[in-house]
């Protein structure tokens, strides 16, 4: 049976672990180990002493270099309870969750449209603000969103990533080998409100639709 002198000890010790009282000088962080802030000042003096042996690229945390490795590793240690889908990063796993949870904490002051992503509510916010951060180096062509001047710049390279898997006809854009592909699908997504005739493209319900208001 432990003594009450050493109950004491044991109930000091615990608290004292949760003292923060190590504090950072450069932004008054608190930690309760000194080993705990000597790391995080690490990443104010820019230090990287955590070195990945496969690609060479520095770290200032060495949990920060473990999570790195899975990228060489191909480790995904989070699992989706839902579906089984399996993420490298604890962090992706929970943003992943909101997919089934249907979650959006993310919401745009100006029109109160909720995001999954903090991401997708900063693309968002550009329809706001006007602002096109993202200007296509041949033409000058300016756009607010990185995967929208991606898409652009085969216009200009000619490259057409986006392949056909049935007939191997290759597009510049996605949308167009999406449109393509109803072709063998026959899929027929437009449908006319008048005479409930359907079509492929939305271009082409808009041209029948002149046949009924003229």
């Amino acid at each position: 049976m432990a003594s009450p002198q050493k109950d004491i000890f044991t109930h000091h010790l615990s608290k004292q672990s949760t003292v923060k009282q190590h504090f950072c000088e450069i932004c008054k962080k608190a930690f309760c180990r000194r080993s705990t802030l000597n790391v995080h000042v690490g990443i104010h003096i820019k230090e990287k002493p955590y070195v990945c042996d496969v690609c060479n690229k520095a770290f200032s945390l060495s949990n920060t270099l473990k999570i790195h490795l899975r990228t060489h590793t191909k480790e995904k240690p989070y699992i989706c309870d839902v579906c089984n889908k399996a993420f490298s990063l604890r962090d992706t796993l929970k943003i992943h969750l909101r997919t089934h949870t249907k979650e959006k904490p993310h919401i745009c002051e100006m029109c109160n449209k909720a995001f999954s992503q903090s991401s997708h509510l900063r693309s968002h916010l550009l329809i706001h603000t006007k602002e096109k951060p993202h200007v296509c180096e041949m033409c000058n062509k300016a756009f607010s969103e990185s995967s929208t001047l991606n898409r652009h710049s085969h216009i200009h390279t000619k490259e057409k990533p986006y392949v056909c898997e049935i007939c191997n006809k290759a597009f510049s854009q996605s949308f167009n080998l999406k449109t393509h592909l109803r072709i063998h699908t026959k899929e027929k997504p437009y449908a006319c409100e008048i005479c409930n005739k359907a079509f492929s493209r939305s271009s082409t319900l808009k041209e029948h639709m002149c046949i009924h208001t003229n």
